[in-house]
C-alpha cells in the first residue's frame, strides 16, 4: 500500500514548489523579524497568520461574496466565449467581427470599467462586478476554444461530410469534443482570472462585502496585518478555482484514458 501511494502522488510535480512556498515563508519571517521591517510595509507571516485565525468568520464571508461574484462571471464568460467561438469557426463574417472586438474588450483595463459598469448599474447590487468577471474571462476562452476547433484534421470533417452532416453536427460532435483541450488551458487562464477581476471590481464602490473592499478597509485604517489576511483569502479562492478546474478536467478525460487501455 505504501509503494502504491507513493506512485500514485507526483512528487516530481508536487514538491518543487511545496518546498519553495515553505522555504520562500521561513525567509519572509526571518527577513521581517532580524531586519525589523514595519509593518505598513511588509508584515510577517505569523502576524498575518494570527490576524487570519481571528478574523476568519469575517474572510469566509468576504471569499463568499468574492467567490460567489467571480464563479456566475465565469460561468457566463466561458459560456458566452465557447458559444463565440463555435459560430465564429462556423461563419467566417462573425469571425471577422468577434475577433477584434473580443481583443478590443481583453484590453480595456478593469480600473476604467468597474467604475463606468458601478455608474451605468446599481451599487447596490453585484452585477456590475460580474460583468467585469464575464467580460475579462470571455477573451481567453473565445480564443483557446476557436484555436481548439480549428485543430480538427480535414480528413474527420471529410467524413462526416460524407454521412451527410451538418456543419453543426460537425462541430458539435467532432470539432468540440477535440477542441477540450485548448477549452481546459482557456479555462486554467480564466478560472484565477476571474478571481482576480472580482477583487479589483470591488475596490471602486458598491457594496463593501467582498475582498477587495475588505482589503482597502483595513489598509485605510492601517491594519496592514489584516488587510493581508483578506489577500491570502482572495489567494485560498484562486487556488480553490484553479483546483477545480483541473479536478473537471481530470475526470473528462479520464473515461477516455481507461478506454484506451481497456483497448
Amino acid at each position: 500500500m505504501t509503494s502504491s501511494w507513493k506512485t500514485a502522488l507526483p512528487w516530481p510535480t508536487v514538491l518543487p514548489p511545496l518546498l519553495f512556498g515553505v522555504g520562500g515563508l521561513a525567509l519572509w519571517q526571518v527577513l521581517t523579524a532580524a531586519a525589523g521591517v514595519p509593518s505598513f510595509l511588509l508584515p510577517a507571516p505569523t502576524a498575518i497568520a494570527s490576524e487570519f485565525t481571528e478574523n476568519f468568520a469575517r474572510i469566509a464571508d468576504a471569499a463568499t461574496a468574492t467567490g460567489t461574484n467571480a464563479l456566475v462571471g465565469l460561468l457566463v464568460g466561458a459560456v458566452l466565449g465557447i458559444v463565440a467561438a463555435m459560430f465564429a469557426v462556423r461563419f467566417h463574417l462573425v469571425d471577422g467581427l468577434l475577433s477584434p472586438l473580443a481583443a478590443g474588450a481583453a484590453a480595456v483595463p478593469i480600473v476604467a470599467l468597474a467604475p463606468l459598469l458601478n455608474s451605468m448599474y446599481s451599487t447596490t447590487t453585484d452585477t456590475p462586478r460580474r460583468m467585469v468577471v464575464t467580460i475579462v474571462v470571455f477573451f481567453p476562452m473565445f480564443v483557446s476554444t476557436a484555436r481548439g476547433l480549428r485543430q480538427v484534421p480535414q480528413v474527420h470533417t471529410d467524413l462526416m461530410t460524407s454521412y451527410a452532416a451538418g456543419g453543426w453536427q460537425i462541430t458539435r460532435t467532432v470539432r468540440l469534443p477535440a477542441a477540450l483541450p485548448y477549452l481546459f488551458t482557456g479555462l486554467r487562464i480564466a478560472a484565477p482570472g476571474a478571481v482576480i477581476a472580482a477583487v479589483i471590481a470591488e475596490y471602486f464602490g458598491g457594496l463593501q462585502n467582498g475582498l477587495g473592499s475588505r482589503i482597502t478597509s483595513a489598509a485605510a485604517n492601517t491594519a496592514y496585518p489584516r488587510a493581508w489576511a483578506y489577500v491570502a483569502g482572495a489567494v485560498l479562492v484562486g487556488l480553490i478555482f484553479l483546483a477545480a478546474v483541473l479536478l473537471l478536467e481530470f475526470l473528462t478525460r479520464r473515461p477516455r484514458t481507461t478506454l484506451w487501455r481497456s483497448r
